[in-house]
């Protein structure tokens, strides 16, 4: 168990690490401090070879996250600039830009187990998981056009997991559409969809299937599914000789090809 206060970490023998959001009495909205103990976390993961994968999710049934928490002041989270008012509006810190895995340069994989609600700021995390899995009971938008303010570091995020239109669609509806868990999984947004009490169990055999194969091997994979989504093809398949050539592992190669010699075979599931 981990020592913060805004969330709550977890790591099993397997190398499943569970990161919970844990400010429900907020609807679990992050703070300054939260987004400092994101920071932390995220950072101490990258060279903590025991984790292989990562779980995150929240606590309580009413939301996933809610993004910034509007009871606290901005400059709290902004530093030395406000977002409002400021003498350039153009010299402002984004309040989220360091909350989720890569933006702090953690490139191991991230599984994404949403809830409940997940609105506005939540999507500087959902943006940054690497698959997403749903409860039932899941919803998503972004109520930032709603309430005057211009929707910006979300939907450019989120142009990496939604085709153009339901970016577009979402960003400027604003509070009057949710987005359902089953319409989530029919756009391509999340993968799984499993009732609510069932969401925690379907997402540890995920990272455990995951987390069952060389870290190496699945860390380069995952870095260069992103470069592709990233850069597109032509430019990404000018980095594929350096992500092959620091993915490949003598060690990883050889205990592959003695698996592969046994016989011994997973039993796939079929979803």
């Amino acid at each position: 168990m981990s020592n913060y206060e805004t969330i709550t970490y977890e790591l099993d023998e397997q190398g499943v690490a569970t990161v919970t959001i844990d400010r429900p009495e907020a609807l679990n909205a992050f703070n300054g401090q939260m987004r400092d103990e994101f920071r932390e976390l995220w950072r101490s993961m990258r060279t903590d070879d025991a984790v292989k994968v990562i779980v995150l999710t929240a606590s309580g049934d009413r939301a996933f996250c809610v993004g910034i928490d509007r009871d606290e002041p901005f400059s709290a989270l902004e530093g030395s600039s406000s977002m409002f008012g400021t003498s350039n509006n153009f010299m402002f810190d984004d309040p989220g830009d360091d909350l989720g895995p890569k933006s702090n340069d953690l490139w191991k994989p991230v599984i994404g187990a949403i809830n409940a609600m997940a609105c506005g700021g939540a999507f500087y995390f959902i943006a940054e998981c690497d698959i997403l899995i749903a409860s039932e009971q899941a919803t998503f938008f972004d109520p930032h056009v709603t309430y005057g303010m211009a929707a910006v570091y979300e939907p450019i995020k989120m142009l990496r997991h939604m085709p153009f239109g339901e970016v577009m669609r979402m960003t400027l509806t604003g509070n009057a559409e949710r987005i359902s868990a089953e319409t989530a999984q029919r756009i391509g947004l999340v993968t799984e969809v499993v009732p609510h009490d069932e969401l925690a169990a379907a997402a540890d055999r995920l990272a455990q299937s995951i987390a069952s194969s060389p870290a190496t091997a699945v860390q380069a994979s995952l870095r260069a599914v992103w470069a592709g989504a990233d850069l597109g093809g032509p430019a990404a398949l000018q980095n594929a000789p350096a992500i092959y050539a620091a993915g490949t592992d003598q060690a990883a190669l050889a205990e592959g090809a003695a698996s592969f010699s046994s016989g011994a075979r997973i039993k796939p599931r079929t979803r």
